[in-house]
């Protein structure tokens, strides 16, 4: 059995990563993982692929070892069918972010998107690569806000930045294997995250002046981009410019432009 498995699924870009492997992937199975139950048995009603729902709160360490133990028994029980099983597509969409100057924010919800954004993600990678072979594609979730320091997003920017760089070296580390490695890195998408970002003391610290991209459009174009074993995918001509400024602009003037932009 081959199988897709996707976190974050329940709503957002994790759901259309859903869809697109459903239509698309040629996967056996969809693995999708969120807190949310009922939403996933939504998806799962929704997508022609079997889905199987996998309810974990992945801020809780506990999970990643409830994820190992169900990845190792379906390799255990196709094993003994005379099946392999295996890990075919990887996405990494479960995160968190929060609008909000180093004042605004609660040490816990601090801890919670770095545990999200950087630990869960990672965790779930080592797991997914013992079932990964040649072939096995990996999209990991960063963000356009991982090319430069921005004041008032600051956490959340440093932690897909933390996914950006190490998407890159694990992509090297994998490139004898035959495993496509991807870091999507839009600007901002339609999606819950603007709405759960403004709960803070000052939500309104980022009024998010940016067009926002659709959820499918950034699917769609970041699976194409991984097909072809290209590192980063902007999804936009926008977030492209703000890659190159990353190259060219040093880092004080793009805050203080950002500074401006932010309050817009």
């Amino acid at each position: 059995m081959r199988i897709a498995l996707i976190t974050g699924a329940s709503s957002g870009l994790g759901r259309e990563y859903a869809r697109w492997a459903s239509d698309h992937g040629g996967y056996d199975q969809i693995w999708a993982v969120a807190r949310r139950r009922e939403r996933l048995e939504e998806l799962a009603a929704e997508l022609s692929t079997p889905v199987r729902p996998v309810p974990l709160d992945l801020t809780d360490k506990a999970s990643i070892t409830q994820l190992r133990g169900l990845l190792d028994e379906a390799a255990m029980q196709d094993k003994a069918c005379g099946e392999k099983f295996s890990v075919g597509l990887l996405v990494n969409a479960a995160g968190l972010g929060k609008f909000g100057t180093y004042a605004d924010m609660t040490c816990k919800e601090v801890d919670t998107m770095v545990d999200l954004n950087c630990r869960a993600l990672v965790d779930v990678t080592q797991v997914a690569l013992a079932h990964m072979g040649r072939g096995g594609r990996i999209i990991q979730i960063a963000s356009s806000a991982s090319f430069q320091p921005l004041p008032g997003l600051n956490v959340y920017a440093a932690s897909k930045a933390f996914v950006r760089s190490y998407t890159r070296a694990l992509r090297f580390e994998l490139r004898g294997r035959g495993i496509f490695v991807t870091a999507v890195c839009p600007l901002w998408v339609k999606t819950e995250f603007i709405d759960v970002a403004r709960q803070t003391a000052n939500g309104q610290t980022v009024r998010h002046p940016f067009p926002m991209l659709g959820a499918r459009r950034v699917a769609r174009w970041s699976m194409l981009v991984n097909a072809v074993n290209y590192p980063i995918a902007t999804c936009c001509v926008t977030g492209l410019l703000m890659r190159i400024a990353d190259k060219i602009i040093p880092a004080p003037v793009i805050m203080w432009i950002w500074e401006g932009v932010r309050r817009v």
